[in-house]
């Protein structure tokens, strides 16, 4: 049986896309250097669920073209969701960025191009390459809303690289994109939304959602930058997972196209003044929040119009945003030495 490669898989999403790939019986790489705090506790975490010797682990640079060579041969699908994640550590080091995120794609890339075993990719982008979108918000009492797009962005919405995460990324994006166009590879873009769920420990710079619940539940100060009225749409992790599975069996109509994936119209929320509340619901005590400056670039909002991958993929999301957050905050109760220590 062909295998299925997840680069970055001991992170949060991939660590969750293994888990299902393995309980539907594939054949698993997952292709990471575990760089990342508790990449270490995901991949074992995956063997007690799944077994010692149920995937095969590549502990590699996303960078070493050789290494990336190797393990796509054979692949029948390559996830790729290696790379930095952080706008902010992309500005402290846009070098670092670059390489990750840009050089290790278009390794990929090659090493997919000129495989035998032709396999799909799929590319986890991100919305950051819609920049500020230029729209106008207006500030209601709990939110900004974007009243000219009340659907959410559209795929059309044009590109505007912004930080060098947002170009690192965006540039990848459309390297992908054109590899379908030009050498016919079998490749599908997604530019996420805010995506949480279990396995997600969160941090400050990135998995904000996972943060500031662990924050309320420890009962650690939070710094909110910006007023907490941006908006985003969220998306639980077995939402995500669910599309890109529906564009691996559709790819014969996904291939070359990219698609805006996040919790859509529906599933939004603002970052403190609607979630602040239910945290605190949650935990059963006042969370102590204070305020710090914008930071660059960050959109007042964001919502994904998921609409083509509706139509083109039969997806929509399916947990609702109450459901998901309590069984984030369950799963996290759960891990009880996360919880009873700061970070």
């Amino acid at each position: 049986m062909s295998h299925a490669l997840v680069t970055g898989g001991a992170g949060f999403i991939g660590a969750n896309l293994a888990a299902r790939l393995l309980a539907d019986g594939r054949e698993v790489v997952i292709y990471d250097d575990l760089s990342r705090a508790h990449s270490a506790a995901n991949v074992a975490w995956l063997r007690e669920r799944h077994g010692p010797d149920s995937f095969r682990l590549e502990v590699a640079d996303v960078a070493d073209r050789d290494r990336l060579t190797d393990v796509v041969d054979g692949a029948a699908e390559v996830f790729h969701l290696a790379g930095q994640v952080a706008v902010t550590h992309s500005v402290d080091d846009p070098m670092l960025d670059f390489r990750s995120n840009m050089v290790g794609t278009m390794h990929l890339l090659e090493a997919v191009r000129t495989a035998a075993s032709d396999p799909i990719v799929v590319f986890a982008s991100t919305n950051k390459v819609y920049g500020e979108l230029g729209h106008e918000p207006e500030l209601q009492p709990t939110r900004y809303v974007l009243p000219d797009l009340p659907g959410g962005v559209p795929e059309e919405q044009p590109l505007q690289f912004s930080t060098p995460y947002g170009c690192s990324k965006g540039a990848a994006d459309q390297y992908v994109l054109d590899y379908a166009k030009t050498f016919g590879v079998r490749s599908v873009v997604f530019r996420q939304s805010c995506i949480y769920g279990p396995r997600q420990f969160g941090g400050e710079e990135q998995g904000w959602v996972a943060w500031l619940l662990l924050a309320g539940l420890r009962g650690d100060p939070i710094t909110i930058y910006g007023d907490g009225r941006q908006v985003r749409d969220v998306l639980h992790v077995d939402d995500l997972l669910d599309a890109y599975l529906l564009a691996v069996d559709n790819i014969d109509v996904a291939a070359g196209h990219a698609f805006n994936i996040g919790g859509g119209p529906v599933h939004t929320l603002s970052v403190w003044t609607e979630f602040g509340p239910k945290i605190e619901q949650l935990v059963g005590h006042p969370v102590p929040v204070t305020f710090g400056d914008w930071r660059p670039s960050d959109q007042r909002v964001y919502v994904s119009d998921i609409t083509k991958a509706s139509a083109l993929l039969g997806w929509r999301p399916r947990v609702g945003v109450d459901e998901g957050i309590t069984r984030l905050h369950d799963w996290l109760l759960s891990e009880s030495e996360l919880v009873s220590r700061s970070e």
